[in-house]
């Protein structure tokens, strides 16, 4: 099969590394792809809001199906476009991709169909919303509504801080803003849950844990996210039936309700208090970096999956992984998540031996002249699986130091609450 995946981070190398390995693919492309995803597919530099651009290349290479990675063009409706046009595409169509696209219709989903969330309010201007917060209890979370990459979020412990979040999202940080989301402040461990799902039936698709916060202990401002472990230390077998029960099954009646269905990967990340889960948002894709961690203890094809998808037979699969423990870590560029610079070469990078155990994904990376540069700001996640997280913890720290990149930092901490208590 010809293949083109969609996206140009570390959860879309991930991705095609492992489609490259299926028996079943014969040609893979990625759209526009990053130094990494060059090594095992060509690259093809089309921006991905370019329908009608990409739509003309999957037809003139005959791609048989396209997998989109991230968020934004589900959201602006590329599954609905290349449907249209009898292309065939593993993500999810743009009505349900709102359960990410908006944060006040996910909420709204969970008034509706009494899914567990934190309480919230809905408002429409700043002196609303800061009448609202007048002798709130903190710490509150203020949340702008749509897409922010990660970085829409704000845990406000006054209301000094409250009032700048509110007048961040209000005055355009994150794009037009029509409503503002304030919630109550959840406290609990988070875990990242995914299924995969043809419509018809769904299949579990393991767990992580993200890491979020720029620093150390989890300090510092919201990012992409800063590395991951996974299985999380929280999944078990009661806890995952009330996760399926109140969360999993409701929305996924909720989308039938509204007439759709849902082809593609789902991620709830949740709070999970008291052993009990509560849904904190929804996003309509596989998590990243989580996915850069999941999938190297994918023992299935991977594109098996994803075809089975496609032909409404994904319950006839079987999902099958390894008992190991996977731990990622994020590699930044110095300045990350505010500014920082670009275009600086990773010069040690070719240079790293890696078993087959480890992995280094490509995020922020172009490649010219032979030579890599850093062009985002998460750049490159290394990853390692063993049989506990300490060892791949210090496997991924001992590759980071024997790169030596001046301009990278790093959390060394990604997964103390399972490692270090």
């Amino acid at each position: 099969m010809k293949i083109a995946i969609l996206g140009s981070g570390g959860r879309e190398h991930a991705i095609a590394l492992q489609i490259s390995k299926s028996k079943k693919l014969r040609k893979l492309y990625c759209i526009p792809g990053n130094a990494g995803t060059s090594l095992i597919s060509k690259n093809i530099n089309l921006k991905l809001d370019s329908f009608n651009e990409i739509y003309n290349f999957l037809k003139d290479k005959e791609i048989d199906l396209v997998i989109v990675g991230p968020e934004k063009p589900l959201v602006d409706g590329i599954v609905d476009y290349l449907n249209k046009k009898n292309i065939k595409v593993f993500g999810p169509n743009q009505k349900v991709s709102r359960l990410e696209g908006s944060k006040i219709f996910t909420k709204k989903i969970c008034e509706k169909y009494s899914i567990p969330t934190a309480n919230f309010g809905i408002f429409k201007n700043k002196e609303d919303t800061f009448k609202f917060l007048q002798n709130r209890k903190m710490p509150l979370v203020i949340k702008a509504d749509g897409l922010a990459a990660g970085k829409g979020v704000y845990i406000c412990n006054d209301m000094e801080s409250s009032k700048n979040a509110v007048s961040e999202i209000f005055n355009g940080k994150f794009g037009k803003a029509d409503q503002i989301l304030v919630e109550e402040f959840l406290e609990g461990d988070e875990m990242s849950y995914f299924i995969i799902s043809d419509g018809l039936s769904y299949k579990s698709f393991n767990t992580a844990q993200d890491h979020k916060r720029v620093g150390e202990g989890d300090t510092g401002k919201n990012t992409g996210g800063m590395g991951a472990y996974s299985p999380s230390k929280l999944i078990n077998h009661d806890l995952e039936k009330k996760i399926i029960s109140k969360i999993i099954k409701p929305t996924l009646e909720a989308i039938e309700d509204m007439e759709q269905k849902y082809n593609g990967f789902l991620y709830a990340g949740l709070m999970i208090k008291d052993d009990e889960p509560y849904l904190i948002e929804y996003n309509v894709r596989m998590g990243d970096p989580e996915c850069q961690t999941i999938l190297p203890l994918l023992k299935t094809d991977l594109l098996d999956l994803i075809i089975a998808c496609c032909n409404n037979n994904l319950k006839e699969q079987n999902i099958d992984w390894h008992e190991k423990k996977s731990l990622c870590i994020v590699l930044c560029s110095k300045g990350y998540p505010e500014s920082y610079k670009k275009n600086i070469e990773i010069p040690n990078l070719k240079n790293l031996e890696l078993n087959k155990n480890n992995f280094i994904y490509h995020a922020g990376t172009k490649i010219s002249d032979d030579t890599i540069h850093a062009v985002g700001g998460r750049v490159l996640n290394f990853v390692s699986i063993s049989d506990n997280y300490l060892d791949s913890r210090n496997e991924v720290i001992d590759q980071i130091k024997k790169l030596n990149w001046k301009n990278g930092f790093y959390r060394s901490d990604i997964g103390y609450k399972v490692i270090d208590k």
